[in-house]
């Protein structure tokens, strides 16, 4: 039999790309999803069971019937616009579910738990690479969201029973090299899938900012391949931490590029030129933003980014744009 390993939020972006990751090396991933944002068709690696992390009735009933001994966690909301907006419902959704999670966790067994938190945990920090000893100060209710879980999991660790591993993703990006599975382009807010349409449909892009202490005076981020984000999850179930232990690690390939090389990026491989619209900064986009203590990560897991070229990154995610299309 193979071994068991439920997955929240496994019809998702992310999540889904660690199923497929999951069977490839003889696992069997559970997709425990509410669809709210998840696609069906990207639930073909195993079983599908349709329930929200706050249902502790149907947690319970999952869990009981898989018995498994790693969980996966992905099921969140994500939009940092939204999270200022309706506060209320990403503390009840990423912290409150975080902890009925665990809860139900405890109850049932469960071992090893992997939590899909953010950088978004650092807010604005001062300095770059952004290094794992870097205060946590978020500007933001996603951000506080996240960072409110990691501390439950801190907290909970040794009551529960469970080795934790926590992964802060930098800015996950591209999709599937085999272009099954994919990013969500419409009403996308992150850069390579907003240039990508933009590109394709022939419509303006706008820069937020072309002033700021970088070298060609845009933003600065680090872009990490879901594959590679994938990989690290699958890396950290095979060197899992002892029962009780919280380890955490920055997600990133630890080398930045500015929004204006993600356009030229995105230019090259579409080989369409974009309409740019410049104009002033938002408030609360740092400069730079990129991985620090990327080492820590491959001592310890073994794990290390496989795609670190802009292009590729963009390159899949244009594939699958023109296969999802």
């Amino acid at each position: 039999m193979s071994e068991t390993v439920f997955v929240t939020g496994g019809a998702g972006y992310i999540g889904s790309q660690c199923c497929k990751l999951l069977a490839a090396n003889g696992y069997r991933p559970v997709t425990y999803d509410n669809m709210s944002s998840g696609r069906p068709e990207f639930v073909r690696y195993g079983p599908l069971v349709e329930g929200d992390i706050l249902d502790g009735f149907r947690l319970d009933a999952a869990l009981q019937e898989y018995r498994p001994k790693t969980v996966l966690h992905f099921a969140a909301l994500i939009e940092v616009e939204e999270s200022t907006r309706e506060p209320i419902l990403y503390y009840d959704v990423n912290a409150c579910g975080t902890l009925a999670l665990v809860e139900k966790c405890k109850e049932h067994g469960v071992e090893h738990f992997i939590f899909s938190s953010t950088a978004a945990v650092y807010g604005e920090p001062s300095v770059s690479p952004v290094k794992l000893s870097t205060p946590t100060t978020p500007i933001n209710p996603y951000g506080w969201s996240k960072l409110m879980g990691e501390r439950f999991l801190q907290d909970c660790a040794v009551d529960a029973g469970m080795g934790v591993t926590i992964f802060r993703y930098f800015n996950a990006s591209g999709s599937d090299p085999d272009a099954e599975l994919g990013v969500r382009f419409e009403g996308a807010s992150h850069l390579i899938p907003r240039l990508i349409s933009a590109a394709a449909e022939g419509t303006p892009f706008s820069i937020f900012g072309t002033d700021y202490d970088t070298a060609d005076g845009t933003c600065v981020r680090d872009y990490i391949h879901v594959l590679d984000v994938a990989n690290a999850h699958l890396a950290a179930m095979k060197s899992p931490v002892d029962a009780g232990h919280v380890r955490t690690f920055n997600i990133g390939v630890g080398r930045g590029y500015s929004v204006r090389e993600v356009l030229e990026s995105v230019e090259r491989i579409t080989e369409t030129k974009i309409d740019l619209q410049l104009k002033d900064q938002r408030a609360g986009d740092a400069s730079e933003l990129v991985a620090g203590d990327i080492d820590e990560v491959v001592n310890m897991l073994g794990w290390h980014a496989e795609f670190t070229e802009i292009d590729d990154i963009v390159f899949h995610a244009w594939r699958w744009y023109c296969a999802d299309g």
